[in-house]
């Protein structure tokens, strides 16, 4: 049987107009932040979005 690993939920703001676009979860042991390029409505194009906390 598989092991499962703990999670956290994180939000993805857009790193070029600062909307929160998304929502995903991460490794709790992960050390960096998580950045991945994805479609903001905001801007009209792909642009990198980075992990934010959820209060």
């Amino acid at each position: 049987m598989a092991r499962k690993t703990k999670s956290i939920k994180v939000r993805l703001k857009c790193s070029v107009c600062g909307s929160i676009n998304y929502t995903t979860k991460k490794r709790v042991g992960a050390q960096e932040k998580l950045k991945l390029k994805k479609f903001c409505p905001r801007c009209g194009k792909h642009t990198e979005h980075v992990e934010t906390k959820i209060k």
